[in-house]
């Protein structure tokens, strides 16, 4: 890798979404509105259901946003011819997959205290935890989506095929994370599966913001999604094609 490198990719994507109005509304707007609805959703029924929902699905919205902007946005990179002429130049395919997560990072950052400012400040999100620790684990949520996102861009030929990707990695993960059924009440397999996907972590962070609020073991969560955002870069990095057939 080359730093110079990396920071001359990042700032190339970042332009190119700077100017891609569609797609800045998507990965700013998009999870503000969704979370919005949630609350007008649970405001007239009894109990607090939005404090209960709303920070599991503030660590999804962004990371499913991410998740499909990003696998999209790289196919066509490689689709287009892009990545086979960036490739000739001295760039190594690390320096492609690390700049263009630094560049959807620093946006998941903007995109997620956007989301918190919204939820915390204008919806009445309770949480028992620290505000800016909250954005920290939505941080790091978008930041895996947008790692898987790379990594599954590899396998998909077309922009459609990209999208299809979602109910193997993004819909299972929603399903078994502890949201709607607590994990240790899951059927033994299920937990099992559960306990290795990083969601999992995601919204356990974001639980314990909610409840007792044991710093320690958010820091932890957010540490394995942290883990499994490297891996898929790393893996991404290996199976990267120069272009698609």
């Amino acid at each position: 890798m080359n730093p110079r490198i990396t920071f001359a990719v990042a700032g190339r994507v970042l332009t190119q979404v700077r100017r891609d109005h569609r797609t800045l509304a998507m990965l700013l707007v998009v999870p503000c509105v969704l979370i919005s609805l949630l609350w007008w959703m649970f405001e007239d029924l009894p109990g607090d259901l939005f404090d209960r929902f709303g920070p599991g699905l503030l660590a999804m919205f962004p990371f499913i946003v991410m998740f499909l902007v990003t696998s999209v946005t790289t196919l066509r990179e490689r689709s287009s011819g892009t990545l086979e002429r960036l490739l000739t130049m001295p760039m190594g395919k690390l320096d492609f997959l690390v700049g263009y997560a630094l560049a959807f990072g620093l946006l998941a950052a903007v995109q997620s205290a956007l989301a918190v400012a919204v939820s915390v400040g204008l919806l009445g999100l309770e949480v028992q935890g620290s505000v800016w620790l909250l954005g920290v684990v939505a941080v790091a949520d978008a930041v895996l989506g947008t790692a898987l996102g790379l990594l599954v861009s590899a396998f998909a030929t077309t922009e459609f095929q990209a999208v299809q990707f979602m109910p193997a990695f993004v819909l299972p993960q929603i399903l078994l994370c502890g949201l709607f059924v607590p994990r240790e009440a899951m059927p033994g397999v299920l937990e099992a599966i559960s306990d290795v996907l990083p969601m999992s972590y995601a919204v356990d962070a974001m639980q314990e913001l909610v409840g007792a609020a044991d710093t320690g073991a958010i820091w932890r969560s957010v540490a394995v999604v942290a883990c499994f955002a490297l891996a898929s870069l790393g893996l991404g990095a290996a199976t990267l094609r120069r272009r698609t057939p």
